[in-house]
């Protein structure tokens, strides 16, 4: 073992020490380099020195100064880089110089400079028209006064005898002489430069157009790559969630677990996170800054517009995770309807089983509500479709169509009346798709007073069952009781009490006919008398005599 590793460590050696006489004459080279550098900065330090030796004024030694100043900073980071250089390391630690402090708004900058730039030079030749503008207004306005104080200062020559004051007075205009062929220069400088400009300036569409033109023969590569990483992620994203659906027990599962609900979501952050990040990864491979700027500008944007919403998207994840305010197969209220949550996920599912409708809302709609577990025997609708059903109003109709905002109902005859969802449920529909009672009073004479207690009732009673038997509707009727109801002025009454099923609700009206239709003829074969309300009578022979 040792004898075979001996070979290999002699040949790694070599190699070793061949790369770095391979790197050794570029390093000397650039040393070399250095120390030609120093010497030229040196000498340039030097002649400086001289010459501010020398300087007479004030402004030419601020000058000097700084010129120094600058040669000394090169000085510096020319001596720093030989000495990292010829070390092969990084001697900052080694020389105990202060890191600069971290500054948080100096690094973002620093990000966004590449795009900020690219929006400068964009912008640069609008900029440059501006600012020749505002010259040109500028130097404008200083012309008239210049040149009225140059005719002011003439006419003083003429009439002036002093010879010191008239040599004053032409130093003076000489002076403003000077100004003013400098800004008659100026003037016309930026006038061409103008001119030049708007010569050269197409139209905006144009600009536009060719800029797009240019950015995109540029990045359009880098751009499709980003979006093929996009179209990519989603796809394995896509690949995944199917692997997920099929390998993960509960994952299909109509109520699915707390641990099935928070492995979905940080599949779905996860895609989002990659989505964002990928297409940054291909600017930064490729080195394009400015589109990596501006991804990280349109992060920053999307950061600064989610930070008031964070506490919202909380309770939406607090939701998906089933752990929230509102629950699967628990009852709500929304848009005045009771609901039952079938499904919670990014778009839930919302059902009303008695109305047999359903909606699907966005998880969002769904922060606000909140949900009970409900009883079995709750009502969710007052009818379903196809029931029989009376409202406050006299209406009777039979229920054609529900949905979230209309109920129709189909009278006898084919009309069809339909109502809002909420005057709907204000009417106090009454179902007769179950079972319903028709209860009809029927008032006797005062002369079968001593039988209308007794056997009246049970005669009545047995002549009803024996005409619903007649017409075939004695399968359709629960129960039947015929009972002393009141004594009125001019009446006793008896009620008649029946019970049908549900399924004959359409004949509800003709019951009511039929039982009071049957009572008559029961009285006229019995000799019972019904008699005419005394009101009534005595106030008509009243009106008569």
């Amino acid at each position: 073992m040792g004898l075979v590793a001996m070979p290999l460590l002699a040949q790694e050696q070599p190699e070793t020490e061949q790369k770095q006489v391979a790197a050794a004459p570029s390093t000397i080279a650039t040393l070399t380099s250095f120390v030609e550098l120093k010497r030229n900065l040196q000498k340039d330090m030097q002649a400086v020195n001289r010459q501010l030796q020398s300087a007479q004024t004030d402004a030419e030694k601020a000058n000097l100064k700084q010129q120094l100043e600058k040669l000394e900073s090169d000085l510096k980071t020319t001596n720093r880089n030989f000495e990292n250089i010829a070390a092969g390391v990084d001697m900052t630690t080694l020389r105990g110089e202060v890191q600069e402090e971290f500054n948080l708004q100096q690094e973002v900058f620093s990000l966004l400079r590449p795009a900020i730039d690219e929006m400068k030079e964009i912008t640069a030749r609008v900029r440059q028209k501006s600012e020749l503008k505002k010259k040109i207004a500028y130097y404008q306005g200083q012309l008239p006064i210049i040149t009225e104080a140059l005719a002011n200062v003439q006419k003083l020559e003429q009439s002036a005898d002093n010879k010191t004051l008239l040599q004053s007075l032409k130093q003076t205009a000489e002076q403003w002489a000077k100004q003013q062929a400098f800004i008659q220069s100026e003037l016309q400088a930026a006038q061409l430069q103008l001119d030049k400009l708007s010569a050269d300036e197409t139209s905006f569409t144009e600009a536009s157009q060719s800029y797009l033109k240019s950015f995109f023969q540029k990045r359009g590569l880098y751009l499709t790559i980003a979006l093929a990483v996009v179209i990519g992620i989603a796809l394995l994203s896509r690949l995944s969630a199917s692997a997920m659906q099929r390998f993960i027990p509960g994952f299909r599962a109509k109520h699915r677990s707390f641990r099935i609900r928070l492995i979905e979501l940080l599949h779905r952050v996860l895609t989002v996170l990659l989505s964002i990040l990928g297409p940054m990864a291909v600017f930064y491979i490729v080195e394009d800054w400015v589109l990596f700027s501006l991804g990280i500008l349109l992060l920053f944007g999307i950061a600064w517009a989610l930070r008031q919403t964070l506490p919202r998207y909380w309770s939406q994840v607090q939701l998906f995770l089933n752990v929230g305010s509102v629950r699967e197969g628990e009852r709500l209220l929304m848009e005045g309807l009771p609901w039952r949550v079938e499904q919670i996920n990014v778009f839930s599912t919302l059902v009303n089983p008695v109305a047999g409708i359903s909606q699907r809302v966005p998880i969002d709609e769904l922060v606000d509500l909140k949900s009970r577990p409900s009883d079995a025997d709750e009502p969710w609708f007052p009818c379903s479709k196809g029931d029989w059903v009376i409202l406050d109003s006299g209406v009777r109709g039979k229920v054609n169509g529900i949905s979230h905002e209309f109920v129709q109902l189909v009278q006898r005859g084919g009309a069809r009346v339909t109502y809002q969802m909420a005057d709907f449920l204000a009417a106090s529909p009454r179902n007769l798709a179950t079972n319903f009672r028709i209860k009809e009073i029927i008032g006797l004479s005062y002369d079968l007073q001593k039988e209308i207690t007794g056997t009246i009732p049970e005669t009545l009673q047995n002549y009803l069952l024996q005409r619903l038997q007649q017409e075939g509707y004695a399968d359709q009727l629960l129960n039947m009781r015929v009972e002393f109801n009141a004594a009125n002025n001019s009446s006793l009454d008896l009620v008649v009490i029946a019970d049908f099923k549900g399924e004959v609700g359409d004949l509800y009206n003709r019951f009511r006919r039929a039982i009071q239709r049957w009572c008559v003829d029961a009285c006229s074969e019995n000799g019972w008398e019904i008699p005419f309300p005394q009101l009534t009578l005595h106030g008509a022979l009243s009106r008569a005599e």
